[in-house]
């Protein structure tokens, strides 16, 4: 047992997940240059382990070894131990997330677990979960910690010699970028064959068991459609999101998605929440709305949204991280039901529809319990039950209060409430659309508030900071954290029209090119240019949990650069797109957020500026947007409004209200009548 007034040296931190660990007997420290230099005086490897809040099997091994008295003296005795929540340090995960697979060759995971040499930070071993006692093909920890010990004091000059090897080895993970000339828009109408090779034609979505959303995938699937009229991509893309929403990876209870799913059929998830899944699925879900005006995907949209306001909203505004997979130890357990127990909340009429639509008359379907997903569609319960659709919704309604009412009595899973910069930006993003598509004030607020947030806390002395936890800022900021918070001021300004906010886009822009850039190849680093010094700076193209911050960096930018007439801004984005070219060429599937930047810079935005009084304006600006239309940015400005940045200082304010639309490099003649707009837009 762990001693409960004892502490390590993790006790100053902010994380939630360092501090989940501050009472081990394991003499952790926290990531930074006194403990680094700790490990190089003392000449004892550095145990670095890697982790998050809301990680089941991070829980698993600190349940097993990093709560146990002796485990933990031999992990003191032999190591200097380290601690990193890979939410706070992205930069770190990355670099040895990549070490661990040129290493091991094997994929990734968490806990991570490497082993460095103190003096240079170069791992020499790695590997993710370690078991207590040897188990599941891997080797007991305690044994493993004496052999690793072993061998770095044993082997100390050619783990030296070693080091350039490694180094250059790692650096070819992501290699030089082979910069492009030529620019092929052929590939984006290959792209669609090239996804449905890996397209589930039964479940939707991509590949097999473990299934993740892929949210980049389907945002360009749709953008096919809306540009080419593609009609595979439109299916797959709408397919998937309803075989999501049906699922039990969806929480068909109270709103928002886990993670992934553990089978191909969505329905048993991985139970943790995330923010950075749930905003841009809640985007999707508004733009599959506006593209079918199905109920399936109107309904998901408001549930998913009133989730993060009810659940995941700090008291200042901005999105803590996620909710654990775990509550009282067990994985589900917050969500999972007992046949019995459902029956006995509920009215005979309620049941018998509640146990067909949701599965409860079929076999449990995770250790022993029901996790909740859509069975019977409500047309073939009304069906089954001879009933009609009104009272299927009713009963519905009624059964589901009940259930979250009970529900709401347990005990929660653990909540992580430092709010990151980078996933509040990608959930600000998703609330605006939501609030513009869905007509939601409530929406469009939250999201206004929690960019407000961001900028006047997260912002300071010209620089912003990735992570926010009880009044304290911390951590420079990386790629990732200034091309999402662009991008979401960018979808903002088409919700509301703020000065201050447009002054902000262009500042972070501004940043983006002087701190990240790569000036000689192309495309932007994952950190900044004054960054800590570490084994590798990372540069990635690839989406991975997140959109890729290049390809979302890309996209704003060409944006930012069409509105305002900067070829700076447009310049950039192209060095990107060339710069991951070959790559995307490749492997198309991997790359759907710089699909998508390159889908608008091969056809550039259409760009539609209204200026005139809000009334007015407001109606002409719903017009513009109320269609899906993904490559279109509408703002409209008050005609009180001067001294507007470089062409929109151009579009000027008329005695009535006017609408100026440009694209393809093409400026139409000023429109002064409402219809005229809709002309324009049709044509």
């Amino acid at each position: 047992m762990q001693n409960e007034s004892a502490v390590n040296h993790l006790a100053q931190e902010t994380s939630p997940y360092l501090l989940q660990h501050v009472h081990n007997p394991v003499d952790w420290h926290p990531w930074n240059d006194s403990t680094l230099e700790l490990a190089r005086r003392s000449d004892k490897p550095i145990l670095l382990s890697i982790g998050y809040s809301a990680c089941h099997w991070c829980h698993v091994m600190a349940h097993e070894s990093f709560e146990d008295p002796a485990t933990a003296a031999k992990m003191n005795d032999l190591f200097v131990n380290i601690k990193v929540d890979r939410e706070e340090r992205p930069d770190l995960d990355k670099i040895y997330q990549l070490a661990h697979q040129l290493l091991s060759r094997r994929s990734g995971g968490w806990p991570l677990t490497v082993f460095l040499n103190p003096k240079d930070l170069v791992p020499f071993f790695t590997g993710t979960y370690f078991p207590k006692e040897s188990r599941y093909n891997l080797p007991g920890f305690v044994p493993l910690l004496e052999k690793v010990s072993n061998y770095y004091h044993e082997n100390t000059s050619s783990l030296e010699q070693g080091r350039e090897q490694f180094i250059n080895a790692l650096n070819s993970i992501t290699g030089k970028e082979s910069v492009s000339s030529t620019m092929d828009v052929s590939l984006l109408s290959r792209v669609t064959k090239e996804m449905e090779k890996g397209y589930d034609p039964v479940w939707g979505g991509f590949g097999s068991a473990p299934k993740f959303p892929h949210p980049t995938s389907l945002d360009f699937l749709l953008r096919r459609h809306a540009r080419e009229g593609d009609s595979l991509a439109l299916h797959m893309a709408l397919f998937s999101l309803r075989r999501m929403a049906e699922g039990g990876i969806y929480d068909q209870l109270g709103g928002g998605f886990c993670r992934y799913s553990v089978d191909a059929e969505w329905n048993i998830p991985h139970f943790e929440k995330m923010l950075y899944d749930n905003g841009p699925l809640l985007g999707l879900y508004c733009q599959a709305w506006q593209i079918t005006s199905e109920e399936l995907f109107h309904n998901v949209a408001i549930e998913t949204a009133e989730w993060v306001l009810r659940e995941m909203k700090s008291p200042e505004g901005a999105f803590f991280s996620s909710l654990d997979a775990d509550s009282e130890g067990e994985e589900g357990r917050f969500y999972v039901w007992n046949r019995q127990q459902v029956k006995s909340l509920l009215s005979n009429e309620e049941f018998e529809l509640v146990s067909l639509y949701y599965g409860l008359g079929e076999t449990p379907n995770f250790e022993g319990h029901w996790h909740l997903y859509i069975a019977s569609s409500k047309l073939d319960s009304a069906t089954s039950l001879g009933i009609d659709a009104q009272a299927v919704e009713e009963l519905l309604i009624s059964s589901k209060s009940k259930l979250m009412a009970t529900r709401a009595t347990r005990v929660r899973p653990g909540l992580d409430d430092k709010i990151l910069t980078s996933w509040n930006a990608l959930m600000i993003k998703g609330l605006s659309m939501a609030g513009r598509i869905l007509h939601r004030d409530d929406f469009s607020e939250a999201a206004v508030q929690a960019f407000n947030f961001l900028k006047e806390n997260t912002y300071q002395e010209g620089k912003l900071l990735a992570t926010w936890k009880n009044g304290q800022a911390r951590f420079p900021a990386y790629l990732d954290d200034y091309a999402f918070l662009l991008d979401a001021a960018l979808e903002l300004l088409q919700n509301r029209w703020e000065h201050s906010v447009l002054n902000f886009a262009i500042t972070l822009a501004e940043d983006l090119l002087e701190r990240f850039e790569d000036e000689v190849n192309g495309g932007f680093f994952f950190t900044a240019h004054d960054h800590e010094n570490l084994i590798h700076r990372p540069k990635s193209m690839m989406d991975e949990s997140m959109p890729s911050g290049n390809g979302v960096a890309a996209l704003a930018l060409n944006r930012l650069g069409h509105l305002l007439g900067e070829e700076r801004f447009m310049r950039s984005a192209e060095r990107t797109l060339k710069a991951a070219m070959q790559d995307m060429n490749h492997y198309p599937q991997g790359y759907g957020a710089l699909l998508n930047a390159f889908d608008e810079w091969a056809s550039p935005p259409q760009i539609i500026i209204i200026r005139g009084i809000n009334d007015e304006m407001d109606s002409w600006q719903r017009l513009a947007l109320v269609k899906y239309a993904p490559s279109r940015l509408c703002l409209a400005i008050p005609a009180t409004e001067t001294n507007l940045p470089g062409l929109l200082n151009q579009r000027k304010p008329e005695k009535v209200t006017v609408a100026y639309v440009c694209e393809a490099a093409v400026c139409k003649t000023p429109i002064y009548k409402l219809d005229e707009l809709q002309n324009s837009l049709n044509s």
